[in-house]
């Protein structure tokens, strides 16, 4: 049974069709790219799979479970995280307490009253951030962190609720080359390790054919083309619609 399980997902605003007739999977351990050029569908794909968009038809299963018209906080809770192209994280906090509050969310102890925060899931949290390597900047404010070292933070908050489907919404957006890689390797290494489903969606082609199991390209919110790195290399109609002489 895949991770993740997509079948005849579609999506229209008005009489444009955003998402049309998607289908794929994604198994545990598995990097999935999901790529495509500008007004492609993957933003609203990515909406449709985590809760913040109803799908006008198809099914989302997460290993065997539907979780179409659940809303993202109850998708969060079935084991899916995400990062997003801007890092989502709160500037005034220290990197501890950024993960501290996605441990105390996932334990359903964020509205515990009277109770310091800063004492739940110290050591959970250090752990966390061990395997993202910024433990050691544990108690630095998220608002002095270089943009690499926030994309890692961001990443150990979405690891926080142990899940199961990854989404990585341009991971390396906005970073430097080096930056790129490690941050890739990096999650490559959990989703061998933690046996977790990755899907990402990324611009830099040579991340996604670097680091990718498999891609999917969506054009025009259809899926053209979908297979190992150099079949989608060297499929026509990718190399016209997006990939060019690249």
């Amino acid at each position: 049974m895949s991770a993740l399980e997509v079948r005849g997902l579609s999506k229209a605003y008005g009489g444009v069709q955003a998402v049309r007739d998607v289908s794929f999977s994604v198994d545990a351990g598995e990097v999935v790219a999901l790529i495509g050029p500008n007004g492609a569908g993957k933003t609203t794909c990515f909406n449709l799979l985590n809760g913040q968009l109803r799908p006008d038809s198809g099914e989302i299963a997460l290993a065997g479970r539907s979780v179409v018209g659940l809303r993202p906080h109850q998708v969060w809770r079935l084991g899916v995280g995400r990062t997003f192209q801007v890092t989502a994280t709160f500037s005034s906090m220290t990197v501890r307490e950024n993960v501290q509050v996605a441990l105390l969310s996932h334990h359903r102890k964020l509205f515990s009253l009277g109770k310091p925060a800063g004492r739940f899931q110290v050591e959970e949290a250090d752990a966390l951030l061990a395997r993202v390597g910024m433990q050691q900047q544990a108690a630095r404010p998220c608002a002095v962190l270089a943009y690499g070292d926030l994309k890692r933070v961001e990443l150990a908050v979405a690891l926080a609720n142990r899940p199961r489907l990854l989404l990585m919404d341009e991971p390396t957006a906005g970073m430097a080359s080096d930056e790129r890689q490690a941050l890739m390797q990096l999650a490559a290494a959990l989703a061998r390790s933690e046996r977790i489903a990755v899907l990402f969606t990324e611009h830099d082609m040579e991340v996604v054919f670097n680091f990718a199991s498999r891609i999917i390209v969506l054009h025009g919110g259809e899926v053209i083309a979908a297979g190992a790195p150099d079949e989608v290399r060297a499929n026509p109609r990718v190399r016209e619609v997006y990939l060019g002489n690249a």
